[in-house]
C-alpha cells in the first residue's frame, strides 16, 4: 500500500490510525500541502481532486477517507471498527460524521485559505470560525457518548470509527487554541486511545514528513 499523505490534514491521521489499527504496512508519499504539491500535475494524476490523503494498491488508487476506511472495514473486517449489531454501528456512524460532515468539511484548508485570502480574516477571526463548529460538534459528541457508556472509547472498551475520526479532531482543535476543559469526556477518550500504539504512531509529530 502507497498513502499519499500530509502530516497534518485531519483526514490522512484517521486514515493512518485505521490502517494501524488493522495492522496494514503502508509506504507513506509526503505531499507538501504548504507548498501546493496536491496542485501539481503529477499529483491531480493521482487524485484529480487533489487532496490527501489517497491509497494506491496493486494500480487501484482509492481517493476519499470514509470510502477507504469502509473498504479497509470490509476488506480487513478484524479488528473491527464497528460493531455487529445494525443499531450499533448506525450509532458508531453517527459520531464519525459529527466529525466526518460537521465539523471537519467546514474547517479544512481550503476554506480557511478563502476566509483568510478571499476574506481578509486574520489568524484569531480563524481560530474563531474554527472553534465556532467545533465547540458545536463536539457539545453533540460529548453528549453521546455519555448516553453510550463508560467506555473508555467513544463507543465501548476497544476503539471504532468514532474514535478514529474524533481523535484527528481534537488534535485540530489543540491547534486552533481551543480549550478542551469543556468536554472532559472527549478528553478521557483521547487519552484512552493515546495509550495505544496505533494512535500514537498514526499523531502529525511521528510523521516522516512533520516539520
Amino acid at each position: 500500500m502507497k498513502l499519499y499523505t500530509f502530516f497534518r490534514s485531519g483526514t490522512s491521521h484517521r486514515l493512518r490510525i485505521a490502517l494501524n489499527l488493522k495492522g496494514m504496512s503502508y509506504e507513506q508519499v509526503a505531499v507538501d500541502l504548504r507548498s501546493e504539491q496536491h496542485l501539481l500535475p503529477e499529483y491531480e494524476r493521482v487524485n484529480p481532486q487533489r487532496l490527501v490523503p489517497a491509497l494506491e494498491l496493486d494500480g487501484d488508487i482509492l481517493t476519499q477517507s470514509p470510502a477507504i476506511i469502509e473498504w479497509l472495514e470490509e476488506r480487513y473486517p478484524s479488528p473491527p471498527l464497528l460493531p455487529g449489531d445494525a443499531i450499533k454501528r448506525a450509532r458508531v456512524r453517527a459520531l464519525a460524521a459529527i466529525v466526518g460532515c460537521d465539523i471537519h468539511p467546514v474547517n479544512n484548508r481550503r476554506i480557511l485559505e478563502a476566509l483568510r485570502h478571499r476574506f481578509g480574516a486574520d489568524e484569531a477571526a480563524i481560530n474563531g470560525w474554527c472553534a465556532t463548529w467545533i465547540s458545536e460538534g463536539f457539545d453533540a459528541f460529548e453528549a453521546l457518548t455519555k448516553e453510550h457508556g463508560p467506555g473508555p472509547f467513544a463507543f465501548g472498551p476497544t476503539p471504532t470509527l468514532a474514535d478514529v475520526y474524533l481523535v484527528p479532531q481534537i488534535e485540530s482543535a489543540r491547534r486552533f487554541k481551543l480549550e478542551l476543559a469543556r468536554w472532559p469526556r472527549l478528553v478521557e477518550i483521547d487519552a484512552a486511545c493515546g495509550a495505544l500504539d496505533a494512535f500514537r504512531q498514526a499523531v502529525p509529530g511521528a510523521q516522516p514528513d512533520a516539520s
